[in-house]
């Protein structure tokens, strides 16, 4: 056996024992969700992020609904950055997270943020959307997801707007059930939403109170009873009903129904009614439309969790309230050591762009790491500035399709996105030594930032369409012929504030 062989085959036995040996650990999953009605982003998210939190969140997972999607704002936003996707890279980029993905639907938008410590074991990512506007022709309603491997655990977010309105509630259920239906990745492993282990559906999906009266309504959410109005909740009495949705669960509805308000107020609807020929219309009854799902994926529904469902149902279902401590727990098929719990379910009335409030769910996601070991693991060799060449050195952990489109990142830290690289090298085109442990690939110094800083190099696959190996930190100096000639930072090849155009950019 060849010394390469034998260095491959204690690589996977390392994985093997690494594997074997891991402990269950948890992450932190905090979600959001806001019909933001084509209004401008607000100053700061920083509340609705929950960003002060005591215990760090790992994956944010943002889904917007009703994005302004005039014509020049839309080609806009898909030729850069849209508003929102910056306010949210400018608040969460600076605490260490990397926007991993995001879909755009029209006015449908879905971003995933992850801390960068976790992006080498988040792969396989990809998205995918539906429409169901106007008979699947127009993306004002419809879905859109991303699924991901995190760290081997297949997980999808599903951002849905369904259709609106208070008559039109088997039209809803038509609706999901088409999207988790019909919706594909691009794979044989988990082509389906509901393949995947975990799946959060969320979104404005429109479910309105029926029956009730105005007054009732209004009497039972100024005095906090907000179990009375549970059980005429639409979605509550679908999952009485359909099978696929009594898959999903969901936290109880201890938080004011999210819409419909006055903008810029806690104030439910307060229009002047009008006849017909001043198209206002009546007012519109207060609603849970916007809200945050999830289902486990479990191979026999086991008796005890059976009966934990049957309970919470019946909770919501029949107007009992649930205990403020109650932990709402699943506990899947044993082999796949996955446990999913509610930590808090709410919605944030501060915010009045909209006539919708946001709502947020944090969770936490508790599982064996099925990898611990990067695909691959890369450094900046020696010194680096902009005054000589440099050399990145990489070797490969495990096995993973290698392409010719495979590139190195030179990214500042701090990187907003995959995207948001300072320079790049093709990791074949630029090889400059290879051996059976490392290869090295060549980086001109005219492409090295001339005033420096930290930095960090990552390896992003064109096959699994992700970034699998980060380097540790590390600084390029100051270049000495930028410190005798005194130059200025926006006039040093472009190379400082700006991001130069290359691989997987197409603006």
């Amino acid at each position: 056996m060849d010394d390469g062989a034998v260095s491959a085959a204690l690589n996977s036995l390392t994985l093997e024992k690494s594997r074997s040996k891991a402990a269950a650990e948890t992450f932190r999953l905090h979600m959001v969700t806001w019909n933001v009605g084509t209004a401008a982003p607000p100053a700061t998210v920083s509340s609705l992020l929950e960003i002060d939190r005591e215990k760090p969140i790992d994956l944010y997972v943002i889904g917007l609904q009703e994005v302004n999607s005039k014509i020049l704002n839309f080609i806009n936003d898909m030729t850069f950055e849209d508003p929102w996707s910056n306010l949210l890279m400018d608040t969460l980029s600076p605490l260490g997270y990397v926007k991993l993905i995001s879909i755009r639907m029209q006015g449908l938008l879905l971003i995933v943020f992850a801390k960068q410590v976790h992006i080498p074991f988040i792969r396989d990512i990809q998205a995918s959307y539906l429409r169901t506007g106007i008979y699947g022709y127009w993306g004002n309603k419809g879905g859109v997801s991303v699924r991901m491997s995190f760290y081997g655990h297949m997980i999808c977010f599903l951002n849905c707007h369904l259709t609106a309105h208070m008559g039109n509630a088997n039209q809803r259920v038509d609706e999901i059930e088409h999207i988790l239906d019909t919706q594909e990745f691009n794979t044989s492993h988990c082509p389906k939403i509901l393949d995947h282990k975990v799946v959060f559906w969320f979104g404005d999906l429109n479910f309105r109170i029926a029956d009730h009266g105005m007054h009732f309504m209004r009497e039972a959410i100024n005095n906090k009873r907000f179990h009375l109005l549970w059980e005429k909740d639409q979605l509550i009495m679908a999952k009485k009903k359909e099978a696929f949705l009594r898959e999903f669960e969901e936290g109880p509805l201890k938080f004011k129904p999210t819409y419909k308000f006055d903008l810029h107020s806690e104030t439910y609807d307060t229009r002047e009614q009008k006849t017909w020929l001043g198209f206002n219309g009546k007012k519109r009854k207060p609603a849970w439309t916007d809200r945050i799902l999830w289902r486990l994926k479990m191979d026999t529904q086991t008796a005890a969790g059976e009966a934990e469902t049957e309970k919470e149902e019946g909770a919501q279902g029949e107007g009992e309230e649930l205990e403020e401590d109650e932990e709402r727990t699943l506990v899947p098929e044993p082999e796949s050591s996955v446990k999913l719990r509610l930590e808090s379910y709410t919605t944030h009335m501060s915010y009045g762009i909209s006539d919708h409030k946001p709502v947020t769910g944090s969770f936490s996601l508790e599982m064996k790491k099925l990898y611990n070991i990067p695909l691959v693991r890369l450094k900046a060799e020696g010194e680096w500035s902009a005054d000589q060449d440099a050399l990145i050195t990489y070797s490969i952990l495990d096995t993973f399709v290698s392409s010719t489109w495979d590139w190195i990142g030179l990214y500042k830290s701090g990187f907003r996105s995959y995207t948001n690289y300072i320079t790049y090298v093709w990791v074949k085109d630029d090889e400059v030594s290879v051996n059976d442990e490392e290869v090295q690939v060549f980086l001109n110094m005219d492409e090295i930032p001339v005033l420096g800083g930290e930095f960090v190099l990552c390896y992003y696959s064109s096959n699994l369409q992700c970034i699998i190996g980060v380097s540790p930190p590390f600084q390029i100096q100051e270049s000495k012929a930028a410190i005798e000639e005194g130059m200025a930072s926006e006039n040093l090849n472009g190379l400082d504030n700006t991001t130069i155009l290359g691989p997987n950019q197409d603006f």
